[in-house]
């Protein structure tokens, strides 16, 4: 049995401004750290293309670092976004997930949907739904909120 989890988000931009901040690099190393009261460490590179990776290192030091390397199994941009992932943290665990991402139109902005699986205990996938998407979800939107009061 693989344990899955799906987490939704509405998001206050258009599907293309929703997928491009979670794809692009520089995006990222913003909306990574955007909600940190102290910069921390922000590592990433982005190949988005099928067979392409994204390289991402962040933490609030280097002796608490996070690794991920993502691979791009599907991308049907701005719609939906496939890759296998290989994480871990400072206390040297890994994982390797499936993670689908899509984003649908609705309303004046985007609903986000994540649906990841392979994990290996409840535990850690719970963890995920609580803690790591939803920071995830909260720093996009900071991003955007901030993207569109620039423009």
């Amino acid at each position: 049995m693989t344990l899955e989890m799906r987490v939704t988000r509405q998001l206050p931009a258009t599907p293309e401004e929703v997928f491009d901040a979670y794809t692009d690099a520089e995006k990222q190393k913003i909306w990574f750290s955007i909600l940190d009261e102290e910069p921390g460490i922000v590592e990433i590179e982005v190949d988005l293309r099928v067979g392409g990776k994204q390289t991402a290192v962040w933490g609030p030091d280097k002796d608490t670092l996070f690794h991920e390397v993502q691979t791009f199994l599907e991308i049907d941009r701005p719609h939906r976004l496939v890759t296998e992932s290989v994480g871990g943290g400072p206390d040297g665990l890994e994982m390797t997930t499936r993670v689908e991402v899509t984003f649908e139109a609705e309303g004046d902005g985007t609903l986000m949907t994540v649906v990841q699986s392979g994990f290996p205990v409840p535990e850690v996938r719970d963890f995920f739904v609580g803690e790591v998407w939803q920071g995830a979800f909260a720093r996009i939107e900071a991003f955007l909120k901030r993207e569109q009061s620039n423009a």
